[in-house]
């Protein structure tokens, strides 16, 4: 077997398998010969049919099937001669000529690019200095009564916070939209689920009253649940909200009910807050490795661009498809919305291999143990979250690449300025700890 490699565009490679002739022959061979002992056909008496009829009816497919298995058996051996990092499923093209005794195939296939780390000393990265206070922590606790409250009608124009109930109807250019519409709706004023202009717009309705809102639809894909066209995306609607009745909050008394109800035993105010705290707190560490990730993250994708092999692009395009992709139909999400982000996260994962190759980084029991322990310290039985992990090797496999994503940050870190930047809790987190609590 002879290989011989040819460079095209790009990451694009080529190789040309010479595969030896006469020992494909002789195999052919052989095989014609077994099917001569059982072969049957019209006129001629099993085992007694001619060899060159055999010959003449079988060869072509016999010859097809050992052609195709050489193919198979050498193609690794091939490959791995070249030394290249090959990606992806090669794709295979016969060259074959029998009266030249030429069994030879082309192997098409894309190879990983070749990465020279460049240094990212020189270029800054801002850390969030913040810290829990106590009126974070109420904040935090109101929005949990908040997520628990009951709506009660109220005789009284519509203000920030309230509901607006009632039915819906949608126009662009003055023409009805009818496929999603009249619909009823249920409006929370300062939402930020609502559509722009939408909370100022209905600020102060009251029951039986009519308005019209214009707004300019998100560009983004809207989920088809939301009842919004997606080819409306980027323009400009007028909807009018008919309104049949206010509602408001009513939020839940600050008792033992309430706290116990949350899974804090006994509901105890007092460990209520120190449960709330030391989530928070551990919410604001992991927001806060969050922006410095991003930052050494760009900086590392900004200090070494690379060629991306298109078959790993389009495989996490397909992941991402997936991920998201059970509500719509087919051709709804074209290959277009997800490029970007799906060549982000190819050339960040290649980059981050070969860092973490270059540093030598590998997690310790310890860190991942560390980890672990972290993680579960946010669930009411740790112990067992901690067993669920420890038990099953593969269940502890993302807990050490976690560690190693924190090892790398590390280590980046060393390698550029980093200045401190005071925040506050609340612009780091949106509150996204109170999600995070049991019960929440």
């Amino acid at each position: 077997m002879q290989v011989s490699v040819e460079t095209e565009d790009g990451l694009r490679r080529q190789i040309r398998v010479e595969l030896p002739a006469e020992e494909i022959e002789q195999e052919v061979e052989r095989r014609l010969r077994e099917v001569a002992r059982s072969a049957r056909l019209p006129g001629f008496r099993p085992g007694k049919i001619p060899f060159k009829v055999i010959r003449r009816r079988f060869a072509g497919a016999v010859r097809s099937e050992v052609f195709g298995e050489q193919v198979e058996n050498s193609l690794v051996s091939a490959l791995a001669a070249t030394q290249l990092q090959v990606v992806g499923q090669p794709q295979i093209e016969p060259d074959v000529d029998v009266d030249q005794q030429r069994y030879d195939y082309l192997a098409r296939f894309e190879v990983l690019p070749e990465i020279d780390l460049a240094s990212l000393a020189g270029r800054t990265v801002k850390r969030p200095v913040a810290e829990v206070t106590e009126a974070d922590v109420d904040e935090v606790i109101e929005r949990l009564r908040r997520q628990r409250c009951t709506w009660e009608p109220v005789e009284r124009p519509a203000a920030l916070g309230d509901r607006v109930c009632g039915e819906m109807n949608a126009s662009v250019d003055g023409n009805p939209l009818t496929a999603h519409y009249p619909r009823t709706v249920t409006l929370e004023l300062g939402d930020d689920g609502l559509l722009p202009g939408f909370s100022e717009g209905l600020d102060g309705i009251v029951a039986g009253e009519t308005r019209a809102l214009d707004t300019t639809m998100p560009k983004r894909l809207p989920h088809p649940d939301s009842g919004i066209d997606p080819d409306l995306a980027g323009r400009q609607v007028r909807f009018e909200v008919q309104c049949e009745r206010v509602e408001a909050a009513r939020l839940p008394d600050l008792d033992e009910e309430f706290i116990a109800g949350l899974g804090v035993d006994a509901g105890d105010l007092e460990r209520f807050r120190a449960d709330v705290r030391a989530n928070m707190e551990r919410e604001l560490t992991q927001r806060i490795r969050g922006k410095l990730r991003q930052q050494v993250m760009d900086a590392l994708l900004e200090a070494n661009p690379i060629d991306l092999p298109e078959v790993l692009v389009q495989q996490e395009i397909e992941t991402m498809r997936k991920q998201i992709g059970a509500a719509f139909e087919p051709g709804q999400l074209p290959d277009d919305l997800f490029r970007d982000s799906a060549r982000r996260r190819v050339a960040l994962g290649l980059l981050v291999a070969e860092s973490v190759k270059r540093h030598n980084l590998e997690p310790t029991s310890e860190q991942v143990r560390s980890r672990l322990e972290t993680l579960a310290a946010s669930y009411e039985d740790p112990d067992a979250v901690i067993q669920y992990y420890l038990n099953d090797r593969k269940h502890l496999r993302p807990i050490e690449s976690l560690v190693l994503e924190d090892l790398l940050l590390d280590q980046l870190l060393t390698e550029m300025e980093v200045e401190d930047e005071v925040t506050s809790f609340s612009d780091l987190t949106l509150f996204a700890a109170a999600e995070g609590l049991p019960g929440a």
